[in-house]
């Protein structure tokens, strides 16, 4: 048994004693969870550096983690769902209960129109990010150190820099999250080197032009957990530290902390709340945290200590086709666009044969080798596909042709969508990473299919309905292109700079070094060969026409896209900012189209009034109904959002 203490911190009404239909009022359960593994026990075998980690007086593996349980207060739940926090934020309410996640004090959950609670979820928030800095809005646990022969260890670490304004100083980590501090300040090994774009040359900075150090109240101070250049960090160029560091963690808790969490729930075990347990368990990871599921799925983690299958169906939302930084020495759950452990083949379920070395894997291996293979909905927007890595979960590892899934996955694009939508009035606002796009931000809100998958996921787990067939780009019907292609097809839009196509993100080849089999790496990484990158083609509008296509794309009132280039404020105006889109609406008439020279047909030419616009909606999304990729509950929504959209086209003046 995983857990050995749950300790409550505090216990609330939920959205101040709502009733959620049959389930009733739910309560919040906020605490701390203290896991005890077994080192020797062969679930956990492949955890890298699991030897090396620190243990109690019986040989036991501890950590802690932060929790947080929505549960019915007085009816047994039907169902579980592990929400595997971003960042350490949490998710799954405010994206399967179209709820806002932005809400002060930063600590609340906005209960939204109550979907997952009228279905009778349990839903678990787990803090399984180790760099992450712990607050009341941010969820994180407190790892294994590890040692040798009772000594600290030390390595060699990379960390990537990508300022979006000059900076003098920066923490040797990604965005803001905790560092590996350097192991010493002089560090003589240490090396800066900077490239123009992501997949350009490395330049060397000399070793004399920085330190490890930073600037307080104008005055220059040694720091171990910070680099300091006095010409300063450039907006739009992307650094690499290369140092030696100390004190490594055991990465690999946060696998085991996503399993043993969904075990300790599911089965009832010590101290639950749920003291009878689950029928059904699920976990729910968006961007990051779908990589980290991949990741789990590709060490084969879903069977716990004793054996028992944890999962019966995963969600990894916005993963793309690739893995992450959750299992190696020196791992950073935060990084993700640097080449690394988290960018190595096999990309796909089946395995095949990689396209640069002789050697035969699939994603799913050890796990169908293990046993426990959960059902699993992988879902993506444009943005995966766009930065390179997405269509390398159903491609060929050469870009020859297609390849199949398993019977027991799915895989869904949400047609010219981004990363994580955006809202009605637009904005340009700094994205994920701190850097600004030169176009108004994707609007399409595609949480309505998402909400959709997760009840397929239910029927498929639950009853043995299948979800419908996969929507995805694909080689033997033209759907899948190169971005040169689609770039080439786009329409010349007013105002809209495409990216250089030379400058795109990409996955290479990768060579870690001779260790790397045992999780260590070696830095800088030999990058070879790159991978074939396909999205899918596009409509005359820009749009595009593979995956499900929401009204707001079959329907259109605008050009909806998957990428967007930097604004030249935040530098490199010619690559895209990572994981955003931009919406661009027609021409209200005729007239004005041709006065800005706009390709694209006006919204006069398409739809005579707003009647006959939404009554092209209700098709639109009474087929999707059909198909089964959008719910009947949510035909309202959708509907009520193109409306919205329909309004905001009409009232803009383009002249």
């Amino acid at each position: 048994m995983a857990v050995s203490k749950f300790e409550v911190t505090a216990r609330s009404d939920f959205a101040d004693g709502h009733s959620w239909g049959e389930f009733g009022t739910y309560e919040q359960i906020d605490g701390l969870l203290t896991f005890k593994v077994d080192p020797e026990n062969c679930a956990n075998r492949s955890i890298i550096d699991i030897d090396h980690a620190t243990t109690d007086e019986n040989g036991l593996v501890t950590f802690t983690s932060d929790i947080v349980i929505l549960k019915p207060t007085h009816l047994p739940p039907s169902r579980l769902l592990v929400d595997v926090v971003n960042r350490g934020r949490k998710r799954a309410v405010a994206d399967f209960n179209l709820a806002s996640p932005n809400l002060e004090p930063a600590s609340a959950i906005d209960p939204g129109n109550g979907f997952l609670f009228n279905r009778g979820y349990t839903v678990a928030s787990i803090g399984w990010q180790f760099d992450i800095y712990r607050s009341n809005a941010l969820m994180g646990m407190d790892p294994p150190h590890l040692t040798r022969n009772r000594k600290l260890i030390t390595g060699t670490n990379i960390v990537e820099i990508r300022p979006n304004r000059h900076l003098t100083s920066s923490l040797l980590a990604n965005r803001i999250h905790r560092p590996y501090a350097a192991a010493s300040m002089v560090n003589t090994n240490a090396r800066l080197l900077v490239r123009e774009w992501e997949d350009g040359p490395d330049s060397e900075i000399p070793r004399s032009e920085w330190c490890f150090a930073k600037q307080v109240r104008g005055k220059l101070t040694p720091d171990d957990e910070y680099i300091y250049m006095a010409s300063g960090f450039q907006a739009g160029k992307i650094y690499n530290v290369i140092y030696e560091a100390k004190n490594p963690v055991l990465t690999g808790a946060s696998l085991l902390s996503v399993r043993d969490i969904g075990s300790w729930l599911k089965y009832g075990e010590k101290d639950s709340p749920i003291s009878g347990g689950v029928d059904f368990a699920y976990a729910y990871g968006i961007s990051q945290t779908g990589r980290l599921l991949r990741s789990y799925l590709y060490f084969g983690m879903n069977l716990d200590e004793s054996e028992r299958p944890v999962y019966d169906g995963l969600l990894p939302h916005v993963a793309g086709g690739r893995r992450g930084d959750f299992n190696h020495r020196f791992g950073q759950p935060s990084q993700q666009s640097g080449p690394g452990f988290g960018h190595l083949f096999p990309f796909t379920d089946y395995p095949h044969e990689d396209a640069f070395q002789s050697v035969k894997s699939g994603l799913l291996d050890n796990q169908a080798r293990n046993g426990g293979m959960p059902k699993i909905i992988y879902t993506n927007t444009s943005a995966e596909y766009w930065r390179g890595d997405a269509s390398l979960a159903h491609t060929h590892p050469t870009g020859c042709c297609d390849v199949d899934f398993p019977n027991n996955v799915r895989s869904y694009l949400f047609s010219s969508t981004q990363h994580v939508p955006k809202s009605l009035p637009q904005d340009n606002s700094p994205g994920p990473d701190g850097s600004m796009g030169r176009n108004p931000f994707n609007i399409v809100d595609f949480r309505p299919l998402l909400r959709a998958a997760l009840v397929n996921l239910e029927k498929w787990s639950e009853d043995g309905i299948e979800p419908p067939p996969n929507k995805h780009p694909r080689l033997d019907n033209g759907t899948a292109v190169t971005r040169q292609v689609a770039l080439n097809s786009l329409p010349e839009i007013p105002n809209v700079f495409p990216p250089d196509p030379n400058r795109l993100w990409r996955i290479r080849e990768l060579d870690l070094g001779p260790e790397a089999e045992s999780g260590i790496g070696r830095y800088p990484v030999i990058e070879g060969g790159d991978y074939p990158a396909f999205v899918s083609s596009l409509d005359k509008d820009g749009n595009e026409v593979s995956g499900i296509c929401m009204p707001d794309i079959s329907v259109p009132v605008g050009t909806h896209t998957g990428w967007n280039t930097r604004d030249p404020k935040t530098g490199a105006p010619e690559q895209i900012i990572p994981m955003m889109g931009f919406s661009e609406f027609f021409a209200k008439t005729e007239s004005i189209r041709e006065a800005v020279g706009d390709p694209r047909e006006s919204l006069q030419k398409r739809y005579k009034s707003k009647q006959e616009y939404l009554h092209k909606v209700h098709l639109a999304a009474t087929e999707l109904i059909k198909e089964g990729y959008l719910l009947e509950e949510d035909l309202e929504t959708v509907t009520r959002n193109c409306g919205e959209r329909y309004d905001e086209a009409i009232s803009r003046r383009r002249l």
